[in-house]
């Protein structure tokens, strides 16, 4: 599946800058894709659910997956630049964070849903990191959830760029020079259905 534009992955662990950098990218008039994670936190707490990282990840991991790949299908309606909180990969991350095997069908998902080769991952940075009503990690698993999604963005062909530790303005701009300089992946037979 290839989108008729170009989709950037931004992704790391929580607290490491990734929302504030899409509402900034969303404020130079770039059409952008919030994180499915908080989304689901904050309607399965609302209606008393259990797919919850905190409750049941499997169901949790599930759902985040079908909503990435919803939300992909939905920006491939645009023909531009698309920012992504995250991509349908994290989910393999995920999985890799909770110390499980990656389901056959996550696997399929990353190498189906394709985004540009460069994705950008935003480190662990302990300055910034906070707990929130909807993010109760601590650091250290802040920073167990960027090499998981790490390894698992590499394993599917990705070239990993790591965003600086500046603010966000400095950061956009090191984004957009990165992208600046790089064309789309094109596709390859292994990732086409």
């Amino acid at each position: 599946m290839h989108p008729t534009g170009t989709f950037v992955v931004i992704t790391g662990g929580p607290g490491a800058g990734k929302t504030t950098l899409i509402q900034g990218l969303r404020q130079q008039g770039f059409t952008c894709v919030d994180e499915a994670g908080r989304q689901i936190i904050r309607d399965q707490s609302a209606i008393g659910g259990h797919a919850l990282h905190t409750a049941d990840q499997l169901l949790f991991a599930e759902i985040m997956l079908a909503w990435e790949m919803r939300s992909y299908r939905q920006a491939a309606h645009h023909d531009t630049t698309v920012f992504f909180d995250r991509g349908v990969p994290d989910l393999v991350g995920y999985y890799l964070l909770l110390n499980r095997p990656v389901p056959r069908h996550v696997s399929a998902a990353a190498d189906l849903f394709r985004y540009h080769h460069r994705v950008f991952i935003a480190p662990p940075w302990p300055h910034i990191y906070v707990t929130d009503s909807e993010r109760h990690q601590d650091f250290d698993e802040a920073v167990r959830t960027h090499d998981a999604l790490a390894t698992a963005y590499t394993r599917h062909g990705y070239e990993l760029i790591a965003l600086p530790k500046t603010d966000p303005a400095s950061r956009l701009a090191f984004m957009h020079e990165h992208l600046s300089v790089a064309s789309p992946r094109t596709p390859t037979s292994d990732t086409e259905n």
